[in-house]
Parts: structure tokens; sequence; C-alpha cells
């Protein structure tokens, strides 16, 4: 446990190491960031053949056990597939960077939210305590909105990041619900225990609402219409960014969500339903905007929108081919766009352009970046014999399966991936080929890391295409029976010529002659902004500006900068609890015989009392005010001492004293005399002061009628003497049992009165000049 706690934590350890550099000192050596990401690789890579023959890894430690929550890790079949998706994807993204953003001024503050962002996806694919899931959730957020706003000196940037972590952050907040409310039902915080409630899950009485809170974490996190609109304004981080961040690791973290859980959930229907719609739409919707665009980084972020909705989809069809297809795909995605982000980002890094309507030609220079381009290109577009073309057949077999009427959910398939196949091509091929423009006669080949990194994924797409195998014995074959119960079709790069070769035939074909016949424009992007009107972005966004403009109503209306609106909202507030508690479950009762006689001399101090109250509401002095103010407290130590706690009566005389003091000093330079306010707010403070006090009176009276809990005074009456050899329980009480708060507060008091002795300092000093 010890290790791989040290393992999860590592990276949060390394970042205050890179930290701790020094920014001129990382500059000459930024490959070690990498060497971090390497060795986590090769440290997982060992758990794999043990995972393979059915092993589980989990580790244990006490963290807050009065809440259930620990730091519990489990590394099994799902989770080693994430893990070695972040480490080896990061490992290629952190040597790639070191070019990339080489001589950066702020590449130190890169690597480390980087590297503490791959902790949280580490710590969020292995935990195994929901809380502790919840937290790495939220980290993930916060990494990445440092990420994305990385050129902060960017309006646009700041605005993206704000954007991302808006929506991410409420689906934090979506799946802390869910981890409450669920842990709540099961009785447990444990995930793998939580798995074996499915039951108790699935016929409590708020499975309905369990379900929204984890669609609402899952959709937001993987940008699932209509909530994708923070992806494509993520773009404005640097390419490494882009690449780590939405082809292995945040966007899939919903995805991973929704696999965790699946099994809560088989047995209804609606689940299933509500994933096939959403992912549907989403796949299509951002599938055909790729039509629009020409950023290179704007095509990958809506290729990468519709391919996210294609996981959700086929977590949709509920079926072993459709979650067999998932898991390959999310490999096959992973990979392939990776790549292009890569790619696409040494074209920028060399070209100074990413705008598709200036690109071509560019493989006489870049003929190793045009080589894994291609690849990746054809990958995405499912050609043989990369893993890509396995992936999209395993597509259509689910949907020709899927129960739910399978030709409908196959031409969807279709037409997303022929739109699919056009993305692409237009990343991959289009930049490389055609007629080299004569402003890019500039571009001078790269430094060899800036296409070995994208070259190295193309070739795991080829690898894993011709020997699916590898694929099959290292994730399929295992996770698809834990989440289905039936055991994952085999993986093959051919298996005859059938219906769903015919599908992919056509896909190709047809994918091809969109490429061809479809020229991304600005004249066609501009067509679109039309729509904008209604696009859920601005939609969110005008729900946030009124949000805002009413927030800023409501702050200037209740905390104008005046302590008497403050108190007079408290106190209305309060009358109105008390009020409607009152009116609701009225329980007041007091019995005259009960009341013991008063005696002279306590009729003498109540009258004081009244006097002293009454000569301070309607006096026009200061100075007198504060004077009535001190007779009323100083009859309320008499009150103490007729009712024996005399120690009481010190503390309050103390107090009182203190009080009028800071009173005198503090409206010393005011004006002697009250101004005061019209008759209609004098009647408006006589009413809410008597409100208040009335029914403070009625609450007392009930508090009276209950009866005590006595559990708590036994306990320090009884153990007073024998713990802390002392008679004076209330002494013992704030001294022994209460010590730490009552020398906090002795702190506090002693910080105030330095504060005050201060500015009575500097009031002297000022009138000595």
């Amino acid at each position: 446990m010890t290790i791989f706690l040290f393992v999860i934590l590592s990276s949060f350890l390394f970042a205050l190491i890179l930290f701790g550099l020094g920014q001129q000192k990382f500059q000459r050596m930024t490959w070690v960031a990498s060497l971090l990401p390497i060795s986590l690789f090769l440290y997982f890579s060992s758990f794999v053949s043990p995972i393979i023959n059915g092993e589980v890894f989990t580790f244990f430690t006490k963290w807050v056990p009065s809440l259930g929550i620990n730091l519990d890790f489990r590394l099994d079949n799902l989770a080693i597939l994430f893990t070695l998706l972040i480490t080896g994807v990061g490992s290629i993204v952190f040597l790639y960077t070191t070019q990339y953003l080489k001589g950066h001024p702020k590449i130190l503050r890169f690597y480390t939210f980087l590297t503490i962002f791959m902790g949280a996806m580490i710590g969020l694919v292995t935990s195994n305590n929901i809380i502790t899931l919840f937290i790495f959730w939220e980290l993930t957020s916060i990494s990445s909105f440092y990420l994305i706003s990385f050129n902060n000196t960017q309006a646009e940037s700041r605005k993206s990041a704000i954007i991302a972590l808006s929506i991410t952050g409420l689906g934090g907040l979506a799946l802390l619900a869910f981890a409450v409310l669920a842990g709540q039902i099961t009785g447990t915080l444990s995930i793998s225990e939580m798995l074996q409630s499915s039951e108790v899950f699935e016929n409590h009485e708020v499975s309905a609402l369990l379900m929204v809170f984890i669609f609402l974490a899952a959709f937001t996190k993987s940008a699932q219409f209509p909530f994708h609109f923070w992806l494509p304004g993520a773009m404005k981080a640097p390419t490494p960014v882009s690449t780590y961040l939405h082809s292995a690791t945040m966007v899939k973290a919903g995805i991973y969500l929704l696999l965790r859980f699946t099994p809560h959930f088989q047995n209804n229907s609606y689940f299933f339903t509500v994933l096939l719609i959403v992912g549907g739409i989403t796949m299509l919707y951002a599938a055909f905007q790729t039509l629009f665009k020409t950023d290179l980084k704007g095509i990958l972020a809506y290729s990468t929108i519709g391919a996210l909705g294609i996981m959700v989809f086929l977590i949709g069809i509920g079926t072993t081919a459709s979650i067999t297809a998932a898991i390959v795909f999310i490999v096959v995605h992973a990979l392939y766009k990776a790549c292009l982000f890569l790619v696409t980002g040494t074209i920028d890094h060399q070209a100074g352009t990413r705008d598709i309507t200036k690109l071509g030609g560019l493989r006489k220079v870049l003929l190793p970046l045009s080589i894994a381009g291609f690849i990746a290109a054809f990958s995405s577009g499912g050609f043989p014999p990369t893993i890509g073309f396995i992936g999209k057949d395993l597509i259509y077999e689910a949907t020709l399966h899927g129960g739910m009427n399978p030709v409908f959910l196959t031409t969807i398939a279709v037409l997303t991936n022929i739109l699919m196949v056009f993305a692409g091509l237009v990343v991959g091929v289009k930049p490389f080929t055609g007629k080299q423009p004569e402003e890019l006669g500039r571009v001078k080949k790269p430094h060899f890391l800036l296409w070995l990194m994208p070259m190295l994924l193309a070739t795991l797409s080829l690898l894993f295409g011709i020997f699916p195998g590898m694929i099959e014995s290292l994730f399929t074959h295992n996770i698809t029976p834990d989440l289905t119960g039936e055991e994952s079709p085999h993986l093959a790069i051919w298996h005859g010529f059938n219906l769903i070769i015919l599908l992919s035939s056509i896909t190709i074909i047809a994918g091809l002659a969109v490429y061809f016949l479809w020229k991304p424009s600005y004249k066609k992007e501009s067509s679109m902004i039309k729509f904008n009107a209604f696009s859920p972005k601005r939609l969110a966004l005008v729900f946030a500006n009124q949000f805002e403009r009413i927030s800023y109503f409501l702050t200037r209306f209740f905390q104008n900068g005046y302590l008497r609106r403050y108190v007079m909202i408290i106190l209305v507030l309060l009358t109105l609890v008390f009020g409607i508690h009152i009116f609701i479950n009225p329980r007041i009762f007091l019995s005259l015989k009960e009341i013991k006689a008063l005696n002279w001399n306590e009729i003498v101090v109540l009258a004081m009392m009244l006097v002293s109250v009454l000569f301070t509401v309607f006096t026009k002095s200061r100075l007198s005010a504060i004077a009535g103010m001190g007779v009323l407290g100083y009859t309320m130590c008499f009150i103490f001492v007729f009712y024996g706690a005399p120690d009481l009566a010190m503390t309050q005389f103390s107090i009182d004293t203190l009080t009028v003091i800071l009173f005198v000093l503090v409206l010393y330079r005011l004006p002697k005399y009250l101004k005061l306010s019209n008759r209609t707010n004098r009647i408006r403070d006589g009413i809410i002061a008597t409100s208040f006090g009335t029914f403070l009176a009625f609450t007392i009276i009930e508090i009276m009628n209950e009866n005590p809990v006595k559990a708590t005074s036994e306990f320090y009456a009884e153990y007073a003497y024998k713990l802390a050899k002392g008679k004076n329980v209330v002494n013992v009480i704030l001294v022994d049992f209460r010590g730490f708060d009552t020398m906090i507060e002795i702190v506090v008091l002693s910080i105030a009165a330095i504060g005050v002795f201060a500015l009575l300092k500097l009031y002297l000093k000022k009138h000595e000049k």
C-alpha cells in the first residue's frame, strides 16, 4: 500500500520538486519532467500480466474513517486500461512539449500543472472510494483550468478556461450529490461494495435522481450535447494540452464513470435509453460541425466531441458487442486523436498557421510528419489495416445487433463515420498534399521529437490493427465480462464478406467523396454564425449574464455597506424563521404557578432595565444612548447574581465596561447628537425590533417547556473533579474540556486589544504633531 500510495502522490510531489528548481534551471533540463510519466507507465505495465490472468490489486489505508472516507484504490482491468493511456500518452506529450514550448518563459508553470493533472487522472481512475474519486475529479477540473488559461494574457483564453471550469464544476457538484446519495442508500462509500448492491440501487425510490446526477457528471466532463461547447473553446490552450486532455484523459473521465457504474443500472432501460439518445445527438451534431471549420484544432475539437458521442452511444446500446466496441474505440480514439493533435501542433509550430485554406504541400518538408498524419487519418476513417478499421466494424456490429431499431441506429452510425472520415482526412492528409503555397516556402524541418512522437502513436495504430489480439488480450477479454457478464466478441481484421464489411466500404467511399467534393471555406464557416443565437453556448452565456445581473442587484440591495441594513436583514430573517415555526407548530405554554413571586430587589432591577431601554431608544444624544446601554448591561449582572451565577456576572460586567469604553472611543469624533431618521424608518425599526423580541420570547418559552437532555451536563458534573480535579464545573469546562477553544478565544481577544491599542496610539500621535 505504501508504494502504491507513493505512486499516486508522486505526481504532486514531483510537481513541487519541479517548481522548486526555478525557471532558469528548469529551462536547461526540461527532459527531466518526462521521467515521471515514463516511470509510471513502466510501473503500471508490470501489473498487466497478472490482471490479464484475473488478479485485482487493492490498496487501502484509513483517512477519515468516521465518515467512511478512506484512501482506497483498486487496480483492475478497467483501471489499468486508463492508467496505461494516461501515462503512455502522457509520456509522449511530455517529451513533445520539451521542443514545442522550448524557451517559453512559462514552461515551468506548464509542466507543473500538467504533472498535477496527470496525478489527478491516475487517482480518479484507480479510486475505489467514491469521495476520493470526487476529490480527484475536481482536481482535474482545477488543473485543466490553469492549463487551458496558460496564455493568460489573452482574453479568449481566460474566458474559455472559466467556461470549461464552470461546466465541469457543475458536473463535479452532481458527482458529489451522487456520491453522498449512493453512500446513504448502499451504506458504503466503496465503489466495489456499491457494485454488489446494484439491486438496492435500482429499486430505490431515488434511483432516478441518481441517474440524473451521474448523467450530469459524465455529460459535462465528456462534452455531451448540450454541454459540449466548453471543449472547442478549450482549444485556446497550447497543443500539448489539447492533445493530452482531449484524446486520452480529461474528456474520457466521464466515459470511465459511465463504464464503472454501468453494472449498477443493467436492468434499468431508462439509463441506456438516455445514453443512446444523448450520444446519438452529440456524435451526429458534432460530426456535422466539422464540415464548416477551417481551423485544424477546431475540426479536431468537434471530431473529438463526435467520438465521445460515439462512446456514450455504444454504452447506451448496452450489449456485450457495444461495450466491447466502446472499449476498443477508447484506445482507437486516444491513438489517432493524440497523433492528429501533435501533427497539428507541429504544423502550427513550423508554418505559423492552422488555417486549412492556407495549408498544402507540406509533405516535401515534413515527410515523416505527413506519414504519421496519413496513418492517423486512415485510423480515424476506419481504413484497413489500422486499429480504426476494427473499431468501426465493431460499431456496426453493435448497432446491427442492438435490439432497438438496428436500421436506425446503424444509419446514424454510418452518417457519423462518413463525416469522421472527412474530418480525419482534412487534418491528417490535406495539409501535406497538393501544391505548397508560396508563403509556406520558409517552413523548415522540425526537431525530431516533433515528428517522432506522432509517428510513435501512428505506428501503434498500425500495430494494433495488424495484431488486434494484443488489444483483445489486454483489455476487451477482461473488461467486457465484468461489465456485461458475457464474453466479448473476437477481434480480427477480417471476418469474411458480410454486411459489416459492406457498411465499412460504403463509409470509406462516401467519406472520400465528401473530402474531395466539399472544400472548407470562410464563407461556409460564416454561414453557420446565424445559428449561434440558438446554440447551447449562447443560451448558457445569456443565462450567466442574467444571473450575474440578478446577483449584482441582490448584493447591492442586501449588502449596501451600511451596518444598520445588515442588522435589519438578520433580524427580519430570524423573525420570519421564529414566526413560521411558532405558527406551524405552536407549543407555547407558560404555567403561572411555576413562576415564583418576585422579590422587591428583582422588581427594582427590572424597572431599571425597562427605564434604560426606553431611555436608550428615545434619547437624541449618542453618549446618552451609550450610557443607557451600559446601565442595561449592569442590571443584567444583578440578575446573574440573584440566580447564583457570580462568574457570569463578572464576565458580563467586564464585557459591558469594555464595550462602553470602546463605543465612547469610536464615537468620540462623531457629532454629539443623533440625526434621527424619518418617522417612517423609525416605525419600521420599531416593528422589526418588537416582532423579533416577541418571537424570541415565545421561542424561549417553548424551549423551557421541553424536557432537557442532561447527558452532557451530567458528564461534566461527574468527571469535572475526577479528570480535572476542579470543583467549579464551569471553570473546568473552559480550562480543561474546552481548553483549546478558550485559548483561541483569548488569542482573538488579544489580537483585537492590540488592534484597538494601535489605533489609539495612532490617534494620539496624530494629535501630538
